[in-house]
């Protein structure tokens, strides 16, 4: 597809000299040299060299409409040209805020006493759990119980990269970095079944256990000082951990029990990755505050924001005086704007829908094969999210030693052959856009096979294998 010409070297030399990527070894890129993407269409992007890609990931698990959407362009020239910025603080909003926001609320569902009729806009994930963390704190403050201060995350859990949402995320290696968590957030270990479940322990047995760790840690803590719980439905940067359906029911009796909040991270799983426009709804619980980001705009334009419930909504509201907290581009109108021309597509072309009922289960029928490889341990789907580990032995489910890094290697793979896959240690994960067809499943799953009989060759070579 390419159509513009572009110097990669001098892209490249530039890049090096002046941009500092996020959660990259700078050294390392620099000795390479970063990957130059220059244009996308559908599902796929090309480099500065002419290669396409099938793109797997959505970007980054956000380009849920694909790539190319003239409308999304078109809503942010109008608003560009009609109102490109105004604040929203001095008791000032706009109409594509205003709008979205009453969209956003008709969106998402009640569930049991739980309605979400109000909207704190940011401009991403990492700025909306910051948000978060202000919000709950604010909400015992007014309720005269200041010491309930302390959140709980998850091991392996990812919120944002900020100073709050590394701290209230459970990843080791952000957490070596920058004297991290914070003061008064600490961590439970993750429900994934494949690592942490005892021999012959069933999906549904191990689920209660996993979310009784939760009562273990508020118990450990003291009810009285534990202020909220917050997890993604699924967990998405930490490799697509798919809870067992027992799990998120028995975090709702826990939180119930405690009369503590519970905050549904749907930075990845809202608008309709899971088949669903909220996740807590197909997983059975009822949220106090529900993180969204990325494909709120398909990722064409930054915008993050959290539904608030009406349970700390009305605390907020009635007893709260002035709220000290907000953002610059908080209900920015380009971003607003665009986000209700991405809502529209979504709705005119039932993606949701779609993908619970069509491209989600035909996903799964064809990755399910995928257990058959020598090389992988388990494939699972969540709707339009998937993944799949990499193992040394099949039949005792031994892992590779990390070291070998055989997940990067797989990777490579992928990017040598027309595929953008992530690699979270030895599981391999997507995240394709909604909008993939049955046609380009079959296109991906046998661009999967290819890379996975590669790694599996160069294991073999190097006698990794048992």
């Amino acid at each position: 597809m390419t159509t513009t010409a572009v110097n990669t070297q001098h892209i490249q030399a530039m890049d090096s000299a002046h941009f500092l990527h996020p959660f990259t070894d700078f050294k390392d890129l620099n000795s390479r040299g970063a990957r130059v993407i220059t244009e996308a269409k559908d599902i796929y992007v090309w480099d500065s060299e002419g290669r396409r890609m099938l793109d797997a990931m959505s970007g980054l698990w956000c380009v849920n409409v694909g790539y190319g959407r003239k409308e999304l362009a078109d809503a942010a020239h109008t608003q560009m040209m009609q109102l490109p910025y105004y604040n929203s603080f001095f008791q000032t909003t706009n109409v594509p805020a205003a709008t979205l926001a009453a969209k956003l609320a008709s969106l998402a569902p009640t569930v049991g006493d739980r309605s979400f009729d109000h909207v704190f806009y940011s401009s991403s994930g990492s700025e909306s759990n910051d948000s978060n963390v202000r919000m709950v704190r604010r909400y015992w403050d007014l309720l005269g119980q200041p010491e309930r201060k302390v959140i709980i995350g998850r091991v392996n859990g990812y919120h944002g990269s900020t100073m709050a949402g590394a701290s209230l995320g459970g990843m080791s290696g952000m957490h070596a970095q920058g004297d991290l968590p914070i003061p008064n957030i600490t961590h439970i270990e993750q429900p994934y079944y494949f690592e942490n479940a005892l021999p012959g322990e069933s999906s549904d047995a191990f689920g209660l256990r996993a979310a009784g760790w939760l009562e273990q840690k508020i118990l450990e803590i003291g009810p009285e000082k534990v202020a909220a719980f917050i997890g993604e439905p699924v967990q998405g940067a930490g490799g697509v951990i798919i809870p067992p359906a027992t799990y998120w029911p028995e975090i709702q009796r826990i939180v119930d029990k405690y009369g503590i909040l519970l905050v549904s991270d749907e930075v990845i799983c809202a608008f309709g990755r899971v088949g669903h426009w909220f996740a807590y709804e197909k997983f059975g619980y009822k949220p106090d505050l529900v993180t969204f980001a990325k494909a709120i705009t398909s990722g064409y334009i930054p915008l993050g924001g959290v539904m608030v419930g009406n349970r700390v909504a009305k605390v907020l509201i009635e007893q709260g005086g002035e709220f000290n907290h907000g953002y610059t581009y908080s209900g920015h109108p380009v971003a607003c704007a665009v986000a209700l021309a991405n809502l529209e597509i979504m709705e005119r072309e039932n993606l949701v829908g779609r993908v619970r009922d069509d491209v989600g289960p035909y996903l799964a029928q064809q990755f399910a094969k995928l257990s058959d490889h020598p090389l992988v341990g388990v494939a699972e789907t969540c709707g339009l999210m998937a993944g799949l580990v990499l193992v040394k032995n099949k039949a005792h489910k031994t892992p590779f030693p990390s070291e070998l890094e055989v997940g990067m290697r797989c990777r490579a793979h992928c990017f040598a052959n027309g595929l953008i896959m992530r690699a979270v240690g030895d599981r391999m994960i997507i995240a394709p856009p909604l909008t993939i067809t049955h046609a380009q499943i079959d296109e991906l799953m046998g661009l999967i096979h290819k890379v996975l009989d590669l790694t599996l060759a160069d294991a073999r070579a190097a006698l990794w294998m048992d």
